[in-house]
């Protein structure tokens, strides 16, 4: 018998119907090969209960067929009789795509060259002259482009394409389309896990007898490495140079095993240490903007595995962030599931060959597009980062979760491509998926600067125009139909800073001091340190390498010009240069305790800080170069001195950290730092120099300058005619032409690294502590294991609102004290070589051990006490999370999570699901999660709920003493998306939540315990 699956909803009766062959030389499915048979034969297929299995099949090499989501549409048959129903479905598969044609091969259109010949061919959008295509918004014309492109009536249908149109009607039903991002982007945090689980089903894939090599890469991925690199050494001229030598000690493991991988898997590049931030190497360097594949010419689009993917947007590219586990089932072709079961005859000559899809669509909800107007021009001194700081509280108060923004209007030509990637790249701060800036005569001047040829920028050009994905702010333009709009006056926007503790948080600057000295006294949260007012002016003296220093709540001790956001704008470095160039000059000097730094996105920023003459002046006042990466921004500080790190803790000082990063998330940017303040480069340089968060500039000096006079905020600040002159003569094509062209020959360092010669399957060490094989496809049988509920839960932990992905799964410094150190420490790895939890999720010893361990974590079971500990139930003992996990799960216990709104939001971590499951946690209860950790929960088996509208821990009265039991159906088959289910606790109280699997595909996932565990089944399959 022959087994597929076809939509849930067809009519149950057919399950019984059943139809055997009459020739015994119908091959297996299994083997995918094609049905032989005589012409009076028929072929059966049993469609056995639960045993999902892809039924594909191939209309010659270039289409590849799949069962596509939208097949759903057989859901109207319920009354129909099976023999209508098998016709039709027979009539579907045989008529898709006749021949191989192409379903809208009369749109394939040739793209001529200027000179004569041509770029080659493209699916033309006004080819189609429907004129609802011309009224949609820019992002959306790409999901267009691609369903149209990649139709084929099965995977993808013209009713997806139909939907996509429709998009001013369907956007508000919350309707699945196909998506194929043409790649998958990377950093190294999350790459390296990726690499192990990849890894990790090789070896599982020939524990099941099968062919390892069929877990690769199916479309091009880039592995930036930049997240590794510390601030160990800082104020020295050979900073970078010791940083990265230190880099390659602690990480030389892990860089052998990317190197290993990068030979191991096809279609993989990895982009060695030192050359830079991983989105501004995209923006740079990796952007296509449009590919041209073959002779198709299309736009580039990509996920990858970190929230600010989004930067890209900003070069009208489509991209955004995914969680590490959607992205591996990306690079190896996800496959679609269609769901439920049948009995039915088809006759096999009028089927075409079977096979298993290799290259299937992500499934996504089309979105809606908020529209977001800017008019006039920033005024004199305002940034990109107070612009971008600005939108960020609209767009978060607005509310755009799930959305595109796209930007438009008449000031987008007062906005330079950077100044735009700096907004793009804040998307995850505002909640949106993408903020999409479309391509325009800045974009194209960009791609110039930056050393892309002229021919391709021409291709880019011709084809933009050609498929009306273009725009020309010197025509009139059409107001088009959006979601919501919002507008803003660039000329309204005020130099501000954000936090101490969220980057929504936004603070005029002329506000500051007023507003530190509220928070200091505030209750206890996101805008308070409940300090006593008898504590606040609080003065500390210490000696600091024989100096004498003191500090004060509210004193700078780190100052780190970082994170891409912000580095990849030429015009804010340029302007930090000019503020440090005017500081030196007046005899001001940034004290010598403060740690400062600069770790540049690229080696550009270097060339062009160099030919201004600034970086020496940067230098003087200690931002020497530490390293080409991530660095502060994502809690790769390093210690601070250790004078100064003894003032603050044993004296209960609130110290502050100014960086030009995108998160300031308590714990993240350094333990010691509990007020961390986003804010333009430029302004880090003045914080730094004035010592103090707790200073109003307008009015307050800086320092007392060489003639002895106060010097002022004024006095060092450069006005935007100044950096304008030096951006046009010191930032050059050539430079970005030189360094990348340099990018993949790597370094020293990274050439001498040996790795084993090529193999598919990597030899694990079991003594290793960076790199372990994960449990999570141990000894998996090919059936998958189905749907499961929670019975009699305990609440491991009960949390408020905002609980981020850094609280979930830090990716900074491993503290003495906490589980993941004792690991480590028992295996003889001293504290000095701790390096990161980002480091180390190659090892999910560590990981697990890391779950939960923020020390700023604020668990409700504890009742106002802040760190990594929780209350374990049954015996009322206090203990690290870890170990109250360990516990439960050894008296076989199942453990849930309570919390409040805007769970997991911040960086898209996997192991922020990872590390939840390994802990036995079964499910999370929230008000509401964030886009990305909702995706990987459910892609690690976790079920994801929503309290219906209105309800939340305090109103339904739990304290999280409870035990929960959460009814799931044991068959996938009675589950739909969004299905309500209900919570019973032991107490006798009853409650009714959403069970937030958004789409059908996500319930097979779930059926199949993970959505890698699905993939696995299907690849094994073939």
């Amino acid at each position: 018998m022959y087994r597929a699956r076809i939509p849930s909803s067809l009519p149950r009766g057919l399950h019984s119907l059943s139809l055997r062959s009459s020739s015994s030389s119908s091959s297996s499915f299994y083997h995918h090969s094609k049905y032989t048979s005589s012409s009076s034969s028929t072929v059966s297929f049993r469609y056995h209960n639960f045993r999902p299995l892809l039924l594909c099949w191939s209309l010659g090499a270039t289409w590849p067929r799949c069962l596509p989501l939208s097949f759903r549409s057989q859901t109207r048959l319920s009354l129909t009789p099976p023999s209508v129903v098998v016709d039709s479905f027979a009539r579907q598969m045989s008529t898709s795509s006749t021949n191989s044609e192409h379903p809208f091969k009369d749109i394939l259109t040739s793209l001529p060259k200027q000179g004569g010949g041509e770029f080659g061919n493209f699916y033309s959008l006004p080819a189609l002259n429907d004129p609802r295509i011309d009224r949609l918004p820019y992002s959306i014309r790409i999901l267009l482009e691609s369903a149209i492109r990649n139709c084929d009536n099965f995977q993808v249908t013209k009713d997806d394409v139909e939907k996509i149109i429709d998009w001013e009607k369907t956007s508000s039903r919350q309707v699945e389309i196909p998506f194929k991002p043409a790649r998958v982007l990377l950093q190294d945090f999350t790459g390296v896990p990726a690499v192990v689980d990849l890894a990790s089903m090789r070896d599982a894939m020939k524990n099941l007898n099968n062919d390892p090599t069929k877990i690769n890469p199916l479309i091009p991925v880039d592995l930036v490495i930049d997240h590794s690199v510390q601030v160990d050494v800082a104020r020295s001229e050979n900073a970078l140079q010791a940083n990265m030598e230190l880099e390659f000690k602690r990480n030389r493991e892990r860089f052998a095993f990317l190197k290993w991988g990068s030979s191991a898997f096809h279609n993989m590049l990895v982009v060695p240490p030192g050359s830079g931030i991983v989105h501004q190497v995209n923006l740079e360097y990796l952007g296509r903007v449009v590919f041209n594949t073959d002779g198709i010419l299309y736009p580039d689009s990509l996920v990858g595995t970190d929230s600010h993917t989004t930067m890209i947007d900003g070069l009208g590219v489509a991209g955004w962030g995914v969680g590490g586990i959607e992205a591996e089932a990306t690079m190896l072709g996800q496959l679609a599931l269609i769901s439920d079961v049948l009995l039915f005859k088809i006759d096999p000559d009028r089927i075409p060959s079977y096979k298993i899809l290799k290259a299937s669509p992500m499934s996504m909800v089309l979105p809606g597009v908020v529209g977001f107007k800017l008019t006039g021009k920033l005024r004199d001194g305002v940034t990109a980062t107070d612009l971008v700081l600005t939108a960020t509280q609209m767009l978060r108060k607005h509310g755009v979760v799930g959305k595109f923004v796209e930007f438009y209007g008449e000031g987008m030509g007062k906005l330079s491509l950077a100044d735009r990637a700096t907004i793009a790249n804040m998307s995850p701060e505002y909640g949106a998926t993408m903020g999409f800036f479309p391509v325009d005569h800045l974009t194209l001047q960009y791609l110039r600067l930056t050393g892309r040829s002229d021919e391709t920028v021409a291709m880019i050009e011709a084809y933009l125009r050609a498929n009306n994905m273009f725009v020309d702010y010197n025509e009139p333009q059409q107001e088009r139909p959006y979601t919501s709009y919002l507008e803003l006056d660039l000329d309204d926007v005020l130099p501000c800073v954000s936090g101490p503790k969220r980057p929504h948080d936004r603070v005029p600057l002329k506000d500051m001091k007023a507003d530190w000295h509220a928070c200091l006294g505030n209750p206890l949260g996101f805008k308070g340190f409940a300090l006593p007012k008898e504590e606040q002016d609080k003065v500390v003296k210490f000696s600091y390498h024989g100096q004498p220093a003191e500090l004060r709540h509210g004193d700078v001790v780190i100052a780190a010009i970082t994170s891409c956001t912000n580095t990849s704008n030429p015009s804010v470095m340029l302007g930090a240069g000019l503020v440090a160039k005017k500081a030196c000059e007046l005899g001001l000097q940034v004290k010598s305790w403060i740690k400062t730094s600069l770790g540049p996105g690229s080696g550009v920023v270097t060339k062009y800080l160099e030919k201004s003459g600034l970086q020496k002046y940067l230098n003087q006042q200690g931002f020497n170069v530490v390293g080409y990466g991530c660095t502060t921004c994502i809690g790769n500080s390093g210690d601070l001195d250790d004078s100064v790190g003894t003032a603050i803790s044993e004296n209960d000082i609130v110290a502050a950290a100014v960086l030009s990063g995108n998160r300031n998330f308590e714990g993240r940017v350094h333990p010691l730092t509990r007020a961390n303040y986003l804010a333009s480069p430029p302004l880090v340089v003045a914080y730094a120099l004035a010592g103090t968060v707790d200073i109003d500039f307008d009015n307050e000096p800086i320092g007392i300058g060489k003639d002895g006079r106060n010097v002022f905020f004024k006095d060092i600040w450069p006005s935007n005619e100044e950096i304008a002159e030096l951006v046009q003569s010191s930032v050059l094509p050539d430079m970005f032409k030189s360094t990348y062209n340099a990018i993949t020959a790597g370094n020293s360092l990274w050439n001498q690294l040996e790795i084993p010669e090529s193999t598919n399957l990597y030899s694990w060490d079991p003594n290793s502590t960076y790199i372990q094989d994960p449990p999570f496809f141990k000894n998996m049988p090919m059936d998958p294991p189905g749907p499961h509920g929670v019975k009699d839960a305990y609440c491991l932990l009960n949390f408020g609102d905002s609980i981020t992905t850094d609280h979930i799964s830090p990716a900074g410094s491993i503290p003495k004290s906490s589980p993941a150190a004792k690991y480590l420490l028992d295996r003889g790895v001293n504290y000095r070589d701790f390096n990161s939890y980002g480091s180390r999720r190659g090892n999910y010893e560590v990981m697990v051990r890391g779950t939960f361990a923020n020390i700023r974590i604020v668990n409700k079971l504890l009742k106002g006490e802040v760190g990594p500990k929780t209350i374990h139930i049954p015996t009322g003992e206090k203990l690290y999370i870890y170990d109250a996990a360990m516990r439960y799960m050894a008296d076989g216990h199942h453990t849930i999570v309570l919390a409040g709104s805007e769970y997991g939001s911040g960086s898209s971590r996997d192991w922020a699901a990872k590390g939840p499951k390994l802990l036995g946690v079964k499910a999370v209860i929230a008000k509401s999660f964030e886009r990305i950790h909702r995706s990987n929960l459910v892609g690690k088996g976790i079920i994801p709920l929503c309290f219906k509208p209105g309800e939340d821990v305090e109103t339904l009265g739990l304290t999280g003493h409870e035990r929960f039991t959460i009814d799931i159906p044991s068959k996938i088959s009675e589950l739909r998306p969004g299905q309500d289910v209900i919570v019973k606790t032991d107490s006798g109280k009853s409650f009714i939540c959403i069970a937030r699997f958004d789409t059908e595909v996500e319930l097979a996932y779930f059926d199949h315990g993970g959505i890698l565990q699905y993939v696995l089944r299907q690849l094994a399959k073939e």
